[in-house]
C-alpha cells in the first residue's frame, strides 16, 4: 500500500500571502450581458476613511448596508436601490454631538467599454464597467458625501448658544438674560460702584 503524498509544503503560505478581496467589488459573471438579467445584492461593509464633510463625517469602518440590484440593460448595467449611512458629528447652532442614521437612494448606470453611452460621454460623466466587475466604492463614497449636511442640527428647534456666557440655550429657564450695560455709561457705572457710601465700596471683600 503506497503512502499518501505529503502536502505541498508552501500551500498554506501562498494562501496566507493571496490578498484580501475587494469588498467593493461585483462579479457580473454569474449576471451575464442579457439585457433584463438580475442580481440582487444585500451587503455591509465598512466604511472607508475620510468621508466627511466639516461638521458631519461617516466614522472610519463604520458598517454601510447596501441593498442593490443589478439589471443588464443594453448599454451597460444599471445600479439602483438605497444604501443606509451612520453619521457622527457636531450640531452647527450648539456644537453638541450628533449620532444618527440615513438612507440615501441609488440609480446609476455603469456603461460597458464601446457602448453608445461610453462612446459619447465625458470620462467623469459616467461610470464604466471594469472588465467583468464593478466596484462600487466611488459610486457610494460620492453619494454618501454629496449627502452629509453641511449643516447639521441636533434637532429641528434647536436654539444654539448664548451669545454671552455660551451655554447651550435649549438648557436654560426660558427667563435666562444678561444685564446689557450701555458701553457709553460703562465708565460711570465703574465710578458710581466704588464711590463711598455704594453697598461695593462700603463693603470691599464682597467684591
Amino acid at each position: 500500500m503506497s503512502a499518501a503524498p505529503p502536502p505541498r509544503p508552501n500551500a498554506a503560505s501562498s494562501d496566507a500571502r493571496r490578498p484580501a478581496a475587494n469588498p467593493w467589488r461585483v462579479e457580473l459573471r454569474e449576471l451575464g450581458r442579457r439585457a433584463g438579467s438580475l442580481k440582487e445584492l444585500d451587503r455591509t461593509l465598512p466604511a472607508p476613511a475620510d468621508w466627511r464633510v466639516e461638521l458631519m463625517a461617516v466614522a472610519e469602518g463604520a458598517p454601510l448596508h447596501l441593498r442593490l440590484r443589478l439589471e443588464s440593460v443594453m448599454e451597460g448595467v444599471l445600479v439602483s436601490g438605497e444604501v443606509e449611512v451612520p453619521v457622527v458629528g457636531s450640531c452647527a447652532r450648539c456644537l453638541e454631538p450628533i449620532e444618527d442614521s440615513f438612507t440615501l437612494d441609488v440609480q446609476e448606470l455603469f456603461a460597458y467599454e464601446g457602448s453608445t453611452t461610453e462612446a459619447t460621454s465625458e470620462e467623469d460623466e459616467v461610470r464604466r464597467v471594469e472588465g467583468d466587475h464593478l466596484d462600487l466604492e466611488p459610486m457610494v463614497r460620492d453619494l454618501v458625501v454629496l449627502g452629509l449636511p453641511l449643516t447639521p442640527t441636533c434637532t429641528e428647534d434647536c436654539a444654539g448658544l448664548c451669545v454671552d456666557c455660551g451655554q447651550r440655550l435649549d438648557d436654560l429657564p426660558p427667563d435666562h438674560a444678561h444685564e446689557v450695560v450701555d458701553p457709553r455709561w460703562a465708565g460711570l457705572t465703574g465710578r458710581f460702584a466704588s464711590a463711598p457710601g455704594t453697598p461695593d465700596a462700603d463693603n470691599p471683600e464682597e467684591n
